[in-house]
């Protein structure tokens, strides 16, 4: 059973100007995505910047209100859920541990915030269950009478998945979680990820821009353009055979260890069209190298393959 499903997601933010504010156009950021993740599954959301990746995530979140389409957590949709509920159920993690911890609080007192909020046990338990959030993501408890600049980028990040999972929520938006952090670092926090999914049975959103990262932590990908989802399919799957020419482009551009094998890089040319404008037809035809008169004319829906891929692309549908 899907923990969270999104049914023909939309967002979309007017653009106004002058001193009336009138609307002059309109941004849309996502366009009808469909997709599900099941309980324990890691969904990676990859793509360019600008495709509506962290505005997604807040939709996820409840966030930001969808102009259209559906968000379902426990086959409920979120609108339906109490807020302060919603909260405990699902949490974010940011990808810039130094803003988003606030530094005029001690540690200790920005993990127990959520506990305060929602009035879950007495102080001493409050107390109690901070000690053991920090042990839980290699802390100390006795960090916790620390301020955040007192920590590496590393450490602040673990803070930061500690705050996550003080209420005990069942799906975690992880934006970025990474990005911000060197390499070393990179992989002791991942590891941390993986490790507390193992034992806290936890779901993942997981957004980055690093294809390397996504397919060592994620078990699905979806790979977004404009607002919409281009491929999507088990990760296994989507890095060994991928099917549409962006995600091609992008699995060519990934650095590989060993020199001698790297795929030919597929360079793409022209810019990312504007989401006010998007083109007619499929909405990466204007940068696509296979593109053809049915792809500038006809929008391609996700369409099943062989091997349990869906993509968006009339290479691989009814021409």
């Amino acid at each position: 059973m899907a923990l969270l499903e999104l049914i023909d997601v939309t967002k979309h933010f007017k653009v106004s100007s002058g001193l009336l504010g009138l609307k002059t156009g309109t941004v849309r950021a996502v366009d009808g995505v469909t997709l599900s993740v099941e309980r324990g599954q890691t969904l990676g959301l990859v793509g360019e910047s600008g495709c509506g990746k962290s505005t997604l995530a807040k939709c996820i979140m409840g966030l930001e209100p969808v102009t259209s389409g559906e968000v379902l957590f426990g086959n409920r949709s979120i609108a339906a859920w109490d807020e302060k509920k919603l909260r405990s159920k699902i949490q974010m993690i940011f990808q810039d541990p130094y803003s988003s911890l606030n530094p005029r609080q001690k540690i200790g007192s920005i993990i127990r915030e959520g506990l305060d909020i929602h009035g879950i046990g007495s102080k001493d338990e409050r107390r109690e269950k901070v000690e053991q959030l920090l042990k839980l993501v290699g802390l100390r408890p006795e960090h916790g009478r620390r301020y955040p600049h007192e920590f590496s980028g590393g450490q602040r990040q673990r803070v930061a998945v500690a705050r996550s999972l003080a209420l005990a929520p069942k799906l975690v938006v992880c934006d970025e979680p990474v990005s911000a952090l060197d390499v070393s670092v990179q992989a002791q926090v991942l590891g941390l990820l993986k490790d507390l999914q193992k034992k806290l049975d936890l779901t993942y959103v997981f957004i980055s821009h690093d294809l390397s990262v996504v397919s060592h932590i994620c078990d699905k990908v979806a790979v977004m353009y404009l607002g919409r989802i281009m491929e999507i399919g088990e990760s296994r799957n989507l890095f060994a055979d991928p099917k549409h020419p962006y995600t091609k482009a992008l699995l060519s551009a990934v650095l590989r260890p060993d020199p001698t094998n790297r795929p030919e890089r597929i360079a793409l040319t022209g810019d990312l069209p504007s989401p006010m404008a998007p083109p007619a037809g499929c909405p990466f035809h204007p940068r696509c190298p296979e593109a053809f008169d049915k792809c500038r004319n006809d929008r391609p829906e996700l369409m099943d393959q062989p091997d349990g891929m869906r993509t968006a692309c009339w290479l691989y549908g009814e021409q």
